[in-house]
């Protein structure tokens, strides 16, 4: 990001996103339900039918026992064992009969026995069964949420990367890159962990309510709504706790995010940090953010916590409270059975359990929400809009469309553009005659760049540029120089598109780029900047990444150009040695020798070279200035240089100040006229 860019925002990376106000609405549920629940109803169909089952068993293991005690154990108490009323029978008497001693009281035949022990091998089995059907669906469901978590995580991934490929460079100067990689990583976890965990969770909390709810309904009605009504004001109670831990998980997704940033920030500027002993500073700053981190996770796990033991132990007294109550209708109305009773408890007890584990998943629900929400945040970022039709082909040397490589450009541009458009009337001219009736025709690439009354600000209420006109014919090197701030990389940050004009406009060869397609333009743009990038792999990879078809032959080739041949084959495993961490194993100097050797092979007819010596030393800018100078052979340059001796040999010099052009011509026009540049070339001479 340069400079200017970031003056014109007028905040540091991320500062968009730190200070919204972050908050969970209902769009980010629908997304869900479009994004996770959708792609995969199939499976999800699976997990849900599975959790009906296993709810039911469960549900059933509940009426079950109150099944077994109303019609096997209840009957045989009421068989075998006589009631003896203590006001007309001997103490003695009473209690040997109730213990089943005394012979002529209690007798159990044989056949009863084996009826009775049969009974208990049949209820084994059913509740076997009921259990082996529960486990298996529990294993089932599981083993499908499986394939659905880790489904949707790559999915969001690939969507995430795919999207941010064709997300404006606007985008990425506006946020932190470290937060954007929070979101690939601690954001699609906690996603992934609500996707896995709480989501089945709460649809077998749904299912069991419901089964639970209908069953209790069957056995007494009236208990069943006293029974809501305590589980109605237990969750009112632990509503505000929730909403507090609902806050601070929101706040403590969001200060990961920018501790994230802050490293990712602190680990690529290591070697400023010591050379201006800012290791205080940054230490000091760290822990600034550390501590909001530290602070909103302490309150964050504090109240999510405390919510499973407040809701346990309130379900233990709702539990308490209708045992009370069931006790009190079965003895006084007889409404109850005794299987009933405990089959009513068993299933009240099922009723706060389901509430309980949805509460010990708040947490992370609530968090997951977060890191969801700032995930389809980037997710539903706009896109780079392009609405060009005209696009960069190769040709052969009769004007002919070829798909194999040339060094032969030419526009392709739609017939129907040309007799629409009134900016096209010379091309309508040129064509008019055409008798081929052809519904393109191509326009050979020459590098013909023109700026006519250009106008623009990175945000509309502040201009960087004003009234810009200038061009650039085929073949020619233009420079643009200028202090720092002054709109130089602005200008070509507009003709490759990174950000469009609010007035005026740009052509290439004759065609507004506004009609090209972006692809296709940045495409016939090589650019070699002054921060290079490379990438994890090999060299030739590396210089590859200019254009992927191209052949070793020819990556060799265009490393001899940009002389960089001789020092990787010095290299232990020349064109093969791999590069990691932006290619530390190299020197400056070297990097940018790759970078050249990159665009070269790439071999566009438009070069943009930004400031790509700045950073190296004078002897090794001689190595890169006669590669850069290969490169430049034959096509049309634009260089932006703070070292005017580069530039000497410019068709064109334009002197930039706040945003305009004040002074244009050639070195030794500009040097007679005691100029901005003038004071600018002596002063750069004499610190030289």
């Amino acid at each position: 990001m340069s400079k200017e860019t970031k003056e014109i925002h007028g905040r540091p990376n991320g500062a968009i996103l730190r200070g919204q106000k972050l908050k969970l609405d209902k769009g980010t549920f629908k997304k869900l339900i479009k994004r996770v629940v959708l792609p995969h109803k199939l499976a999800w169909f699976i997990v849900f039918i599975l959790i009906i089952v296993s709810s039911y068993c469960d549900v059933q293991s509940s009426l079950f026992i109150g099944r077994v005690i109303d019609d096997k154990i209840t009957p045989v108490i009421n068989k075998y064992v006589r009631q003896v009323d203590p006001s007309k029978e001997t103490d003695e008497k009473y209690y040997s009969a109730y213990e089943g001693i005394t012979e002529d009281i209690v007798d159990v035949s044989e056949e009863d026995l084996e009826k009775l022990d049969k009974s208990v091998w049949d209820y084994i089995s059913e509740i076997a069964i009921i259990f082996g059907v529960a486990t298996i669906s529990t294993y089932l469901h599981t083993r499908v949420m499986i394939y659905i978590s880790q489904g949707v995580q790559k999915e969001i991934r690939d969507e995430m990367f795919e999207k941010m490929q064709n997300l404006p460079i606007r985008y990425f100067d506006t946020n932190s890159h470290g937060d954007i990689m929070s979101r690939y990583t601690n954001d699609i976890e906690t996603l992934n962990q609500m996707i896995s965990q709480s989501i089945p969770q709460i649809l077998g909390t749904f299912v069991t309510v419901i089964a639970v709810i209908i069953s209790m309904f069957t056995i007494n009605a009236g208990l069943t709504i006293f029974s809501l009504l305590l589980i109605l004001v237990m969750m009112t109670s632990t509503k505000k706790i929730a909403q507090f831990a609902s806050k601070y998980s929101i706040k403590q997704q969001n200060d990961l995010g920018k501790i994230n940033g802050f490293v990712e920030e602190m680990v690529h500027g290591q070697k400023v940090i010591k050379v201006f002993t800012h290791e205080e500073k940054a230490i000091e700053d760290f822990e600034k953010l550390n501590d909001e981190l530290y602070d909103s996770s302490v309150k964050a796990n504090t109240f999510a916590n405390i919510l499973m033991p407040i809701t346990g132990k309130m379900s233990r007294l709702q539990y308490v409270i209708v045992a009370i109550a069931g006790g009190f209708v079965a003895v006084k109305t007889g409404a109850l059975s005794l299987g009933n009773l405990v089959a009513y408890l068993q299933l009240s007890d099922r009723l706060g359990m389901p509430i309980n584990q949805v509460t010990q998943q708040f947490a992370s629900i609530v968090t997951a929400l977060a890191g969801a929400k700032r995930v389809f945040d980037l997710m539903d970022e706009e896109p780079e809009s392009d609405e060009g039709v005209i696009t960069l082909v190769n040709t052969d040397k009769d004007g002919n469309e070829v798909k194999e490589f040339t060094k032969d450009w030419s526009w392709k541009v739609p017939m129907s553009l040309i007799l629409k458009d009134d900016k096209y009337i010379e091309l309508k001219e040129q064509y008019k005659n055409d008798k081929t009736e052809s519904d393109f025709v191509y326009v050979p690439v020459k590098g013909h760049i023109e700026l006519s009354d250009v106008t623009f600000g990175y945000v509309p209420e502040k201009t960087v540029l004003h009234d810009i006109s200038l061009y650039a014919k085929p073949g020619q090197k233009i420079a643009f120089v200028g202090s720092t701030g002054a709109g130089k990389t602005t200008i070509t940050n507009l003709i490759n598109r990174f950000y469009d004009i609010q007035e005026g406009y740009i052509k290439y060869d004759g065609l507004d780029i506004m009609d090209i397609k972006k692809e296709s333009l940045r495409k016939s743009l090589g650019m070699v900047l002054q921060e290079t990038n490379l990438y994890t792999g090999t060299i030739m990879e590396n210089i590859r990444y200019g254009r992927p078809e191209a052949t070793d032959e020819e990556v060799i080739e265009a490393a001899k150009l940009a002389n960089a041949h001789s020092f990787i084959k010095r290299l232990p495993n020349g064109y093969n040695t791999v590069l990691t961490e932006n290619g530390s194993e190299l020197s400056q100097g070297q990097r940018q020798l790759i970078s050249i050797a990159r665009a070269a092979v790439a071999d566009p007819p438009v070069m943009i070279l930004d400031e790509a010596t700045s950073s190296i030393d004078t002897r090794t800018e001689k190595i890169v200035q006669d590669g850069m100078d290969k490169l430049m052979n034959g096509r049309t340059v634009l260089v932006i240089a703070h070292r005017l001796s580069t530039v000497r040999n410019a068709k064109a010099i334009m002197v930039l100040e706040h945003g305009e052009i004040i002074e244009r011509g050639e070195h030794d026009f500009l040097i007679s006229q005691n100029g901005v540049y003038y004071r600018l070339y002596t002063g750069a001479f004499e610190l030289e």
